[in-house]
């Protein structure tokens, strides 16, 4: 038996901009979104959610699950560090969708400023896209976290 359906979709668009204070110089603030993005992420909630990046331009940023299986959520565009990283792809979407992610950093005295954008378009679902504004929000606050806790390390007292 053969199954043919036609339903017409619409194809959807958003931009998510959040942005955060560091109270840690640049380069750290920079790397500590590198971890995060990588071996240190972390779902809301405190789940561990380790993934990969490679930080060149064309690297990978995935998850890798083991056994050759995984997910590609996108790769590296745009790396300049430490002001800027930008990564496209599907992200966590697995039906069409395109994103694009930019991480700005700028240092203004003694702290430094994140600023994240995240731009989409395609079959955008309604529970997804809804979800984002808060994980993103989980998630700059955890590279504040792990910036400042890196910066209280190597400042001595």
């Amino acid at each position: 038996m053969k199954t043919d359906t036609s339903e017409q979709q619409s194809v959807e668009s958003f931009e998510i901009c959040k942005e955060v204070e560091i109270s840690a110089p640049i380069n750290i603030a920079f790397a500590a979104m590198l971890d995060e993005l990588g071996p240190e992420g972390q779902m809301p909630g405190g789940k561990p959610f380790p993934m990969k990046i490679e930080p060149w331009p064309g690297g990978r940023w995935y998850r890798d699950l083991g056994d050759n299986s995984g997910h590609l959520w996108g790769h590296v565009q745009v790396i300049k560090p430490p002001t800027l990283l930008e990564i496209y792809g599907p992200l966590m979407m697995s039906y069409p969708a395109a994103n694009h992610l930019q991480y700005r950093f700028k240092a203004e005295g003694g702290v430094t400023r994140l600023v994240f954008l995240h731009r989409a378009m395609g079959l955008i679902l309604p529970e997804p896209r809804d979800n984002l504004t808060k994980g993103w929000q989980h998630w700059l606050e955890r590279i504040r976290e792990l910036a400042e806790r890196k910066n209280r390390k190597e400042t001595p007292r």
